[in-house]
C-alpha cells in the first residue's frame, strides 16, 4: 500500500511543508513503516511549481489524478493550501473502489466540510460527487480562527474598527469573511472589505484608502505568497508601524518565518494566529514526538506547530488502516469512526463532515504570535462558541 502526502515543496511555504514531511516520515519509522500488518511505502509529492512559488492549481489535479489512477494508493496526508485541496477532493472521490481519504493538517477553509457566509450555494456538496465524504482535518476550521483573532483584538489590543483585506482565493476570503462575522459579533466595526490585487506593484492607494476610513486595525486574509510581503511594506509605509496606531492582524497564511524574512523587517509587530498551542505548551505524547522531531530537522531549527498536525493526521490514516480491511472504502469508514485518545493534539473524533469534534485544546486552540525577527508567543486562545458561531454564520 503508498500512502502519500501532497504539500507545496517550493516556494514560501516549503520550510513549513518540509517540517511536516518530516513528522510523516518521524512516525512511519517509528512503526517500522506498516499499519498494523500492512506494510506502508511513502511518497512525498509536490503540488507547487518553481514558476509559481507556491501550489499550482494544475499540479494539484495532477498528482490527485495520479493518485486516482493508482491502485496502490491508499490515502493521501494533504493539502496544505484549500484551494488546492478544492481540487483534489473531488477527484479523490470519485476514485476507483471506493473514493481515496485526503486527511489535512492544515487545511481550514470552512467551505471544504461545511456552508457559511464565505460559500457559494453549491459548497460544500460540489466537492464530492459520489455523495460520500473522502476529506477529513484535524485542525479547526476558519469560523474558530476569525473567532480568535477577533476576541484577541478586541479583548487584548482594544480594537474599535477594523478594516479587512484579502487576496481572492478560497482560504484567503474564506477567513476574511469569518472574521468579519465575529468582528462584529464582539462589537468591532468593519469600515471596509475588499481585496488586494497579488499581480499589483503598489498598495499605497490602498492603504491611504485605509487611512481615510480611521480603521485602528487592518487585517489581511490571505498567503504570504500572494504579495503578501509587499502588501505589508506598504501598510507600515502609509499606516505606520504594526503595533502602532494601526495594529495589523494577519491569520496563519502568514504565519511563518517566510513573512518575516520578505517583508525585510517590515512585518515586525504583525500579530499573527495558528491553529494549536505553542510548541513549549505540548505535553505527554506531543512534547515527546516534538523532542524527536526536533532531533530530525535540526536543533536550530525552530518547529513550526502544523509539525506536530501533521503527525497527528498521519497517525489517524495509519490507526484507520491497520483497522481496516486494506480496501480504500474500509479506510475512509475507519477513519470517520476513529476516536482519538491521548494523541499528539489531545482527544477527539471526526463529525460526519469530516471536522475534529468533541475535541479541546490543541485542536481548537489558537496561538497568537508577535513578529519581531522571528515569531514570539504572544497568548494562548480557544475562542468562544458564541464568537465561532457567529463567523461561521
Amino acid at each position: 500500500m503508498i500512502l502519500a502526502s501532497d504539500f507545496p515543496l517550493q516556494g514560501s511555504s516549503r520550510a513549513q511543508t518540509e517540517q511536516i514531511v518530516a513528522a510523516i516520515e518521524l512516525e512511519l519509522e517509528g512503526r517500522g513503516y506498516m499499519a498494523g500488518e500492512i506494510a506502508i511505502g511513502f511518497q512525498s509529492c509536490d503540488d507547487s511549481t518553481a514558476q509559481a512559488g507556491k501550489w499550482d492549481s494544475g499540479k494539484c489535479s495532477e498528482n490527485a489524478n495520479a493518485y486516482a489512477a493508482n491502485d496502490a494508493v491508499i490515502a493521501v496526508i494533504g493539502t496544505f493550501n484549500s484551494g488546492c485541496a478544492a481540487i483534489e477532493i473531488p477527484v479523490l472521490n470519485q476514485a476507483p473502489n471506493g473514493g481515496i481519504a485526503l486527511v489535512s493538517p492544515a487545511n481550514t477553509f470552512i467551505c471544504l466540510t461545511t456552508s457559511g457566509p464565505a460559500c457559494d450555494t453549491t459548497e460544500p456538496d460540489k466537492y464530492y460527487p459520489s455523495g460520500a465524504r473522502n476529506f477529513l482535518r484535524v485542525v479547526a476550521h476558519d469560523a474558530y480562527q476569525g473567532a480568535a483573532l477577533a476576541e484577541f483584538a478586541k479583548n487584548s489590543l482594544g480594537t474599535t474598527k477594523v478594516y479587512i483585506l484579502n487576496d481572492k482565493e478560497a482560504y484567503g476570503l474564506g477567513v476574511a469573511t469569518n472574521f468579519k462575522g465575529a468582528a462584529e459579533f464582539v462589537g468591532i466595526e468593519v469600515v471596509g472589505f475588499e481585496a488586494w490585487d497579488p499581480k499589483a506593484a503598489s498598495y499605497e492607494a490602498l492603504f491611504n484608502k485605509v487611512k481615510a476610513s480611521g480603521a485602528d486595525a487592518v487585517m489581511l486574509g490571505g498567503l504570504i505568497d500572494e504579495n503578501g510581503a509587499q502588501v505589508i511594506k506598504d501598510k507600515v509605509k502609509v499606516l505606520g508601524p504594526n503595533d502602532g496606531a494601526v495594529k495589523l492582524l494577519l491569520p496563519d497564511g502568514f504565519t511563518t518565518q517566510s513573512t518575516i524574512d520578505e517583508s525585510g523587517g517590515a512585518a515586525a509587530g504583525a500579530y499573527l494566529s495558528v491553529s494549536g498551542v505553542p510548541i513549549d505548551q505540548f505535553t505527554g505524547s506531543a512534547a515527546e514526538f516534538a523532542k524527536k522531531l526536533q532531533a530530525k530537522v535540526g536543533e536550530g531549527v525552530a518547529l513550526d506547530p502544523y509539525a506536530i498536525y501533521g503527525g497527528q493526521a498521519v497517525q489517524v490514516v495509519l490507526d484507520a488502516i491497520a483497522a481496516s480491511d486494506g480496501t480504500r472504502a474500509d479506510v475512509l469508514a475507519k477513519l470517520f469512526a476513529t476516536q482519538v485518545t491521548g494523541g499528539l493534539l489531545g482527544d477527539f473524533t471526526f463529525n460526519e463532515n469530516g471536522d475534529p469534534a468533541n475535541a479541546s485544546g490543541a485542536v481548537v486552540g489558537f496561538t497568537i504570535y508577535k513578529a519581531t525577527d522571528k515569531l514570539e508567543t504572544e497568548t494562548a486562545i480557544s475562542p468562544s462558541p458564541e464568537a465561532v458561531a457567529a463567523a461561521g454564520g
